[in-house]
């Protein structure tokens, strides 16, 4: 593939990432499932505002919060990205992108481009309030400034990609609990609902490799004061890891997206989808 080519694929990629965000700021329910994921996770970190980390005396619902933050991101670019994918290739859309020139990378990146806008607004929509309402949670600072821009950057290429991969290898949208499962479960293991510390040191290892608690770890480290590293592995935000590791599943991502993609593309047609309609009727 050309320079030019590339270059035109990831342009139309932006355009129509940016048209897909305006069409979802414009639909009610778009909207309303943006809003409702940011108040339900602001509910559960207010019901641990009043307890603290084992007699720590670091607010749990401080930690909470940083930690759903992380959850979010990683939601959005797994399960969310996986799901749009694979309705998107029911209804004829990916064989329409399938036709164009180039047309698959420019899906991924637009599919890139939309879900990182809605992660972003959901992000910032439990964010502002979770920095009135909690104790602790700060962004006064350019350094923790940073910190949050950079892992939320790191964050979404380290999911999102991955999220293309899973709808990719996914034949029907009522397969989505084949991702849904395996995913609540690294959510429960990797330190977004308690410190990763309280787990056996067997399952500390398993979550480090996930980019999960990454996320976590990144979200905290960027929002909460130094003191509460005490209670996280190493008793430090280990900032270079984080960068590394998420930095690691980034570039797995993004080699492995397109090429995935383009595979499954192949093998869509218009007789395919008509057989996969038939089955759902049926």
């Amino acid at each position: 593939m050309s320079v030019t080519a590339t270059a035109t694929a990831v342009r139309s990629g932006l355009a129509a990432g940016r048209i897909e965000t305006r069409q979802s700021l414009a639909n009610v329910q778009d909207v309303l499932g943006m809003l409702f994921i940011p108040v339900v996770l602001l509910v559960v970190a207010l019901l641990r505002r009043g307890s603290d980390i084992g007699g720590t005396g670091f607010s749990l619902g401080s930690t909470t919060l940083a930690g759903l933050l992380g959850l979010t991101l990683a939601f959005n670019g797994f399960q969310a990205v996986a799901f749009n994918l694979l309705m998107e290739r029911e209804d004829g859309t990916l064989l329409r992108a399938k036709a164009a020139p180039n047309g698959m990378i420019a899906y991924l990146i637009s599919k890139i481009v939309h879900s990182a806008a809605t992660t972003l607004i959901t992000t910032a929509l439990l964010l502002v309030p979770g920095v009135l309402l909690f104790d602790g949670v700060r962004l006064d600072s350019v350094g923790a400034w940073l910190t949050l821009a950079w892992v939320l950057v790191l964050g979404m290429l380290a999911t999102m990609p991955i999220g293309a991969v899973l709808g990719s290898v996914l034949t029907n949208p009522r397969n989505i609990g084949v991702v849904m499962f395996p995913l609540l479960a690294l959510f429960g293991v990797s330190g977004i609902f308690f410190p990763v510390t309280e787990a056996p040191e067997w399952l500390q290892w398993i979550a480090q490799v996930f980019p999960v608690y990454w996320l976590g770890l990144g979200m905290r480290a960027a929002l909460l004061p130094d003191e509460f590293a005490a209670v996280e592995i190493g008793n430090s935000w280990r900032y270079v890891e984080t960068f590394f590791a998420l930095g690691a599943w980034a570039v797995l991502g993004l080699l492995l997206a397109p090429v995935v993609l383009r595979r499954m593309a192949r093998k869509e047609s218009g007789s395919v989808i008509e057989e996969r309609r038939k089955a759902a009727m049926q």
